[in-house]
C-alpha cells in the first residue's frame, strides 16, 4: 500500500471513531446502560481520542520508520480536529 492510501484509511477510521460515542447506546461499547449520559459519552470520546492517537503513532512508526517529536501545539490541534470530526454524531444525538 502507498502512503496516501494509509492516510485515507486512517482518516476514515478517525472519523468513524470520533462519532461512535454518539451513535452507540452501550456504555464503553460493551456494557448495557439504562440511559447513557452526556458525561459518559464525552469520556468515551476522550478515550477514543487516545486510541486513535496511539494507532496513528504506531502507523507512523511502521510506515515512516521513526516518529517525530511533537509539542503541545500538535496535541491541541488534534483534539480540536477530533472535535470537528465528532460534530455530525453530536448533532445527530443532541440537536436532531
Amino acid at each position: 500500500m502507498s502512503l496516501q492510501s494509509y492516510q485515507w484509511i486512517y482518516l476514515a477510521v478517525v472519523i468513524a471513531l470520533a462519532n461512535l460515542p454518539w451513535l452507540n447506546e452501550r456504555c464503553f461499547f460493551v456494557l448495557q446502560c439504562a440511559k447513557k449520559s452526556a458525561w459518559i459519552r464525552l469520556f468515551e470520546w476522550l478515550i477514543l481520542y487516545f486510541v486513535v492517537g496511539s494507532f496513528g503513532y504506531l502507523l507512523e512508526q511502521r510506515v515512516m520508520g521513526s516518529n517525530h517529536a511533537q509539542d503541545w501545539e500538535f496535541y491541541a490541534v488534534t483534539v480540536a480536529l477530533f472535535m470537528v470530526f465528532a460534530f455530525p454524531g453530536f448533532v445527530y444525538r443532541h440537536i436532531r
